[in-house]
């Protein structure tokens, strides 16, 4: 626990007081776009991003929709389990936020007062078990979502409230929860995934309803007529 003391390791210290100083000479317009941007933006665009992916996964085959649809159902569980992990993680380490034990810096965050802890960032271990669980998902869309995730934990110092050690935490716990527990969530999840995707109703989340596409005509094929055009034996008869 030493390297996370109210001092900080000295790198950590500069980091934070060279990203927070950016504060200094931005306008104040800056500083209330990245505070909202940490707070809403950020979090609103891995939300589109999701939404994206799922709309994207219904048109898929059977099996990659299933699977793509686990993977989007267990990013925000495993999210869910990092932030509840954070939480005596923080108590364990104890580690004051940056404003306490330093001067000088610009907090430019919301901050509940001295007891509230500083690691690990939970803006960062949201939005990176965000991340990496959409890159399971969608590895396109996943990296757009991890570099989403990059900028919170860069939004995070640059508003004072953490250490970039904080954030590097988060990102850590964040990616950890994701991938070693996504074999069991996987295996859990995609087996309930396609019992949905077989309902009528409900099954329509999992895959698109497709409409029959009628078979084309080939006109240069001679055509049988109807049954109900062919002549009758009677007429034939007359």
């Amino acid at each position: 626990m030493a390297g996370l003391t109210s001092s900080g390791p000295n790198v950590d210290v500069s980091l934070l007081y060279d990203v927070n100083g950016l504060a200094r000479h931005a306008p104040a317009a800056v500083d209330r776009g990245v505070a909202l941007v940490s707070a809403y933006g950020i979090p609103l665009a891995l939300v589109l991003l999701f939404l994206w992916c799922w709309h994207g996964m219904r048109r898929a085959d059977e099996v990659t929709a299933a699977e793509s649809f686990a993977a989007l159902v267990w990013a925000p569980l495993a999210a869910a389990l990092a932030l509840l992990l954070n939480v005596p993680v923080r108590s364990l380490v104890a580690r004051p936020r940056p404003f306490v034990a330093h001067d000088g810096l610009d907090v430019l965050a919301p901050h509940t007062g001295p007891g509230d802890f500083s690691f690990v960032s939970g803006h960062a271990t949201l939005a990176m078990a965000l991340g990496v669980g959409l890159f399971l998902a969608n590895r396109r869309l996943g990296l757009v979502g991890i570099g989403l995730a990059l900028a919170e934990g860069f939004c995070r110092v640059y508003l004072g409230v953490h250490y970039p050690t904080d954030v590097i935490g988060g990102f850590a716990l964040g990616t950890a929860v994701v991938l070693l527990l996504a074999p069991l969530a996987m295996a859990l999840l995609t087996p309930l995934v396609r019992v949905v995707a077989r309902s009528p109703r409900a099954g329509r989340l999992v895959r698109a309803r497709r409409l029959a596409v009628p078979r084309p005509v080939d006109l240069a094929q001679p055509q049988t007529p109807p049954p109900a055009c062919l002549p009758h034996e009677s007429d034939l008869a007359a």
